[in-house]
């Protein structure tokens, strides 16, 4: 139980990358010659998730996707918190049933 909040922020920090990539092909759409980006995710040895952010090969805009990768990586994030959240609850309860 002890690797579930660092998981869980693992979490968290690929959904901010990801929010934060989608952010910045949206402020570029006018941009000639933009190259979108897209953040990788990998599974860590010990657990969680790690991120890398690639250039697309083509340039072109891809608004829809960016949109919806948007809302995608905001839920995830809450979704993570919860589960942090949820883990901080259980360690707090089984301190209470110690005392």
């Amino acid at each position: 139980m002890n690797a579930v909040a660092p998981i869980a922020l693992t979490g968290m920090n690929a959904a901010q990358h990801t929010l934060r990539s989608h952010a910045h092909n949206l402020a570029n759409l006018g941009t000639e010659g933009f190259r979108r980006e897209r953040v990788q995710q990998a599974t860590l040895p010990g657990g969680g998730t790690g991120t890398s952010v690639v250039r697309l090969p083509v340039a072109g805009a891809a608004m829809a996707e960016d949109l919806v990768g948007q809302m995608q990586a905001s839920h995830a994030f809450a979704a993570n918190l919860a589960v942090f959240k949820t883990a901080r609850q259980m360690s707090q309860t089984l301190l209470d049933l110690q005392a």
